[in-house]
């Protein structure tokens, strides 16, 4: 063929997009583990989610989010304070369409929605919001979490609780009494305490009609133009709980100074800002001195969101990297043809299918925690070691997937780019590695049987089996109490088996098995491609991800 000074080649043995599936629909993993949990009509709504969720105008809202990022504007040109943060309009679609499917109100709401399975229908959502676009799920997530501290029964929780409910996105600076919604965002780490609420500085003095004025700096408030920030000051009684309104009733800017924005590694498509509380009117919430105790749900309820979007991360950079193993050739095959790259893709997807069936089996457990205290135990050691997990695993797993992809995986127009930076956000938000390990150490040392009761949950969905030693395992957990440095290595472990035993309640044995087998009875391992000619890594991809 000839080439004109302005033609180019075709272009040849590149896979078209992957766009035009249904993402629920097309997840046997997913699918099955919900299985007789939702009705029909939460179904329905999965399956128009994941449709749309799948299809190229989400990845072309979620490619304009990320290549416009929001702007801080200080001061409107006559030199007032403005303080506000202005998106893209693609941001703004996002939102509009996480407030309405009820990432922020559904597990809240009175009335039968979802009735006994909330937790586990909204978890689905999460997971295939978090497949096009994880950024913009901050500001639900935390305005869901922040419900949970919105408990006492005075008017102006009453107000704040009804906006909060509502699943109609406005983003109008107006007073929250004004709104026909709201959102709330966590304003709680500071430079020199991070979230240690001990060594906060932020201090709370007497205000009007038993509200308090704040002083303070906080250090990474993400979602910065939500309607309240839930913070934390020291109060005469000690670390104490607080709802900063960013208006006042009267619609004057409450005193509170967005300082800059931070110029994130990833999930850049949400603002995350520096702010400055100058006697800022708050409102206490809970019991004077209670910060620590009043976050302890709230920050449970954000770790299972990071868990969640993590794995949906994973989800998606499989899928990318098996679409490219189908549609592209090499050496006389087909990429997913050659040995060694069945048992890449078989490796990556033996994580995403757990990091899936694990989210899912703890949606569960939070929607049965009220009536089930083996629940309740699997729900509080659980999550944190969910999350420890699956956002350790998240960035190793996008890597292995951009390699699959080539040169085209470090090029900014394919998405895999976008998820490997924002996986390592998800793993710092809320708790890293070693608090997480250190947190489920605490549950454990609590007492309350937790750790009996989790253990033999997992034990009867695993089975009899030599891979998994239960005794072993307790014994190692219990000696962390005297050797913290430990923790991670027990964490890891159980975490692993919890993995396997959700996995092998909505998924074919085999996939549990070879699980099972290659992260716990095997040697350790850094790196994907490691699995054992035993198993089938055609059938395990095809399962996994259907062509």
């Amino acid at each position: 063929m000839a080439y004109g000074s302005y033609d180019t080649h075709d272009a040849v043995n590149q896979p078209s997009a992957f766009v035009g599936r249904n993402l629920f629909e097309t997840d046997p993993i997913l699918t099955g583990a919900v299985d007789g949990v939702l009705d029909g009509t939460a179904e329905e709504d999965l399956f128009r989610l994941g449709a749309f969720w799948g299809s190229a105008e989400a990845h072309e809202i979620a490619r304009l989010a990320e290549r416009h990022p929001p702007s801080l504007r200080t001061h409107d040109p006559h030199g007032r304070r403005l303080d506000l943060v202005e998106y893209h309009p693609a941001y703004h679609a996002m939102q509009r369409r996480a407030v309405e499917h009820g990432l922020a109100a559904s597990l809240w709401e009175p009335g039968i929605i979802d009735v006994g399975a909330r937790h586990a229908a909204r978890a689905v959502r999460l997971f295939l919001a978090a497949q096009g676009e994880c950024a913009h799920l901050a500001a639900a997530s935390a305005t869901s979490a922040a419900i949970a501290a919105l408990t006492a029964g005075s008017e102006f929780v009453r107000t704040w609780r009804h906006a909060l409910l509502s699943r109609r996105y406005d983003h109008r600076p107006l007073p929250v009494e004004l709104k026909t919604g709201a959102s709330v965002a966590f304003a709680v780490a500071e430079t020199g305490a991070g979230s240690d609420l001990a060594g906060m500085t932020t201090r709370a003095e007497p205000g009007p009609d038993g509200a308090a004025r704040l002083f303070g700096h906080k250090w990474f408030v993400t979602a910065p133009m939500s309607d309240g920030l839930l913070t934390v000051a020291r109060a005469a009684e000690g670390p104490s709980l607080f709802l900063v309104p960013r208006l006042t009733p009267d619609g004057v800017g409450n005193r509170l100074h967005l300082m800059r924005l931070k110029d994130k590694l990833g999930c850049r498509g949400e603002a995350s800002a520096e702010v400055v509380l100058s006697g800022a009117l708050a409102f206490r919430l809970g019991t004077p001195g209670g910060a620590a105790q009043a976050l302890v749900e709230p920050t449970r309820l954000l770790r299972f969101d990071r868990a969640v979007a993590a794995a949906g991360l994973m989800r998606a950079a499989l899928c990318e990297a098996a679409h490219l193993a189908r549609h592209r050739s090499a050496f006389g095959a087909r990429l997913v043809d050659h040995a060694l790259m069945q048992r890449v893709l078989a490796d990556m997807a033996l994580d995403v299918a757990a990091a899936t069936a694990l989210v899912v089996r703890l949606a569960r457990a939070f929607d049965n925690a009220a009536t089930d205290p083996a629940e309740a135990a699997y729900a509080r050691l659980v999550t944190p070691l969910a999350k420890y997990w699956i956002s350790k695993i998240a960035p190793t797993l996008i890597a292995e997937a951009i390699e699959c992809l080539g040169g085209n995986g470090c090029v900014e127009e394919f998405r895999l780019a976008r998820f490997y930076r924002d996986a390592p956000m998800l793993a710092v938000a809320d708790g890293p590695g070693s608090i997480l390990a250190l947190d489920a150490l605490g549950v454990i040392e609590a007492g309350e049987g937790t750790l009996g009761l989790v253990l033999a949950e997992i034990e009867r969905d695993l089975g009899r089996n030599q891979v998994v030693a239960f005794a072993d395992l307790a014994s190692a957990a219990e000696a962390c109490l005297s050797d913290v440095g430990s923790a991670r290595v027990v964490a890891e472990q159980i975490a692993l088996a919890a993995a396997a035993a959700a996995l092998r309640r909505s998924a074919p044995r085999l996939l549990s098995d070879a699980f099972l087998d290659s992260r716990v009875a095997g040697p350790w391992r850094s790196t994907y491609g490691m699995l054992d000619a035993r198993f089938d890594p055609a059938g395990i991809v095809n399962y996994v991800v259907p062509e």
